[in-house]
């Protein structure tokens, strides 16, 4: 699976939601909708700041699944900023940095 950490911020009319039914109950809402897609939901935490939000999700589909979500929750409206950050083990930085890879600077 492919692990993401996605994270937003609420608009006013969401807030006021999140005032209505707790916490808690956005997170059941979150996982239900990444086990619906046979993920797991790794962490939900709230923050103060410019992100409201942070989600810690193991996807099955890698990016196609993340593409889905964000596209599922952007078209909603409920969230004012939204970002999907793909996460990597050490092991997979690892072989990524093991790959050879022809490239040039501009201008060298």
């Amino acid at each position: 699976m492919a692990k993401f950490m996605v994270k937003a911020s609420y608009n006013a009319d969401s807030v006021k939601g999140i005032v209505k039914e707790g916490g808690t109950g956005r997170v059941k809402v979150i996982t239900a909708m990444i086990e619906g897609m046979g993920g797991t939901l790794e962490g939900f935490y709230f923050a103060f700041g410019d992100t409201d939000v942070y989600v810690i999700v193991d996807l099955p589909g890698g990016t196609v699944d993340a593409a889905a979500v964000a596209a599922a929750v952007g078209s909603s409206g409920a969230m004012s900023k939204y970002e999907t950050v793909t996460l990597l083990t050490p092991e997979e930085v690892d072989v990524a940095v093991k790959k050879a890879v022809d490239f040039r600077p501009p201008g060298s």
